[in-house]
């Protein structure tokens, strides 16, 4: 798709507020961002080295800098709504407002009903559900007085089908809670012109999560972060009450960008062909 036919506003000098940027999607998402000028607010909670996870806010930080943006490292716990408010706080002192929130962070534990302790399913309630609630109600009076307000969930589009439920149910009702954030928020803000829309991979990312459920060699049937953070993009550069209540996936998105190719994306593009569907999609999925 030819530049001239975007009708879209870049993110130099937008401030986004990203929840788990420290790693994996959340950071590329705020690299494809910094690389235009933006502010990011690198909403996490790892400040020290981690033994078994790469990446702190800071050095998150560092490569948003490097990378031409500007950072502002943030200590925050979305379970903590002291926290949360203290970020947005010095979000609005710094930059002055917050134009975007994507809602990244997200616990998981693919359990059934009898293995799944009640502080686990509350964990990934708290962080998925009540932390995207959290944020963006919290955000939500910078949003309004933006002129390019645009929320973004990472969670997958809502399935009623059993399968999706069985032997996952709590984390599936906890992802699904994010997704109903974007389905009620949309509506309730579309008289505002904010852009609220989920996006979830077509197939499954090279993340932490990935490595800890898969193993180590996990990489040769997923992607790389680099196509999350690319779609992610695609939407929120798009005019506010343009696009709206949509749950994505980043191929769909990418397609409507006239990118017709992922290969480039494949951790191993040898293995191309054996990439895994992701959950929540399709008869493929095998998450």
């Amino acid at each position: 798709m030819e530049e001239e036919n975007l009708h879209y506003t870049k993110l130099s000098g937008k401030t986004l507020f990203i929840t788990g940027a420290s790693r994996g999607i959340g950071k590329a998402i705020a690299l494809k961002a910094a690389a235009d000028g933006a502010n990011i607010v690198i909403a996490a909670k790892t400040a020290e080295p981690h033994p078994k996870l790469s990446g702190t806010i800071y050095t998150a930080a560092k490569e948003i800098e490097d990378a031409g943006g500007k950072a502002l490292a943030c200590i925050v716990d979305v379970r903590d709504e002291a926290q949360v408010k203290a970020a947005v706080k010095k979000a609005v002192e710094m930059f002055g407002g917050i134009d975007i929130v994507v809602n990244n962070a997200s616990a998981i534990s693919l359990t059934q009903v009898g293995e799944t302790d009640m502080k686990r399913f509350d964990l990934m309630h708290n962080i998925n559900t009540r932390g995207t609630f959290l944020v963006t109600k919290e955000c939500l009076p910078f949003l309004l007085k933006s002129n390019h307000p645009q929320i973004l969930n990472i969670s997958p589009p809502l399935s009623m089908e059993p399968r999706w439920f069985a032997n996952r149910v709590a984390y599936t009702i906890a992802k699904y809670g994010m997704s109903m954030c974007v389905l009620g928020m949309a509506e309730e803000f579309k008289k505002f012109n904010i852009n609220v829309n989920a996006l979830w991979p077509e197939k499954i990312i090279q993340t932490a999560a990935t490595v800890m459920l898969r193993g180590n060699d996990s990489d040769q049937f997923a992607r790389k972060t680099d196509i999350m953070a690319d779609s992610a993009y695609a939407l929120l550069i798009r005019d506010p009450g343009s696009c709206t209540g949509n749950f994505c996936t980043d191929e769909e998105v990418l397609i409507e960008e006239g990118i017709t190719e992922f290969k480039q994306y494949a951790c191993h593009p040898e293995f191309n062909d054996m990439l895994l569907t992701d959950a929540f999609l399709n008869e493929k999925a095998n998450l």
